[in-house]
């Protein structure tokens, strides 16, 4: 695969990058990939997903925590493509969130788009800024750093 002009990555793709499924694989899909640099995942919240029986009842809201593991995995998709890590079976482990800040809650209809950016990166540490925007608005913004391990061959 040539990651230089991948610039989309579908399910099946972050599948083959990150080692996340169901319950808690958290994107549908990434776009707007720049090797290196960033790129947009997108993840469309809906009502029949487990965390909604108790977070919370009558009163349904996407956890911040669970935004902040979406852009996670929206990095490592970028990642994964940056350092040719398809089919590798790669892990990631989260290192650090720092400035975390939650503006607007998240409820199921909501599509967030997760934007990361990468700040440092090119070896196994990576550090990003990331925001969660929905429909423009911002619903969440951190800066994290995740480790990248990547099996010998």
């Amino acid at each position: 695969m040539d990651t230089a002009v991948t610039t989309t990555a579908d399910l099946d793709l972050i599948q083959r990058i990150i080692p996340h499924r169901y319950p808690f694989l958290l994107i549908d899909k990434v776009r707007d990939i720049v090797i290196n640099e960033s790129c947009v995942g997108i993840k469309c919240v809906t009502f029949n997903e487990p965390q909604f029986q108790g977070h919370f009842p009558g009163m349904p809201i996407f956890p911040g925590v669970m935004i902040i593991e979406a852009m996670a995995q929206t990095s490592g998709i970028l990642v994964g493509l940056s350092m040719g890590l398809v089919d590798k079976s790669s892990k990631v482990f989260f290192m650090g969130v720092d400035g975390v800040k939650f503006r607007r809650k998240v409820v199921p209809g909501d599509v967030l788009e997760l934007h990361v950016k990468a700040l440092r990166g090119g070896g196994r540490v990576w550090k990003f800024e990331g925001r969660a925007m929905v429909e423009g608005d911002l619903a969440c913004e951190a800066t994290f750093m995740a480790m990248f391990d990547v099996p010998k061959a």
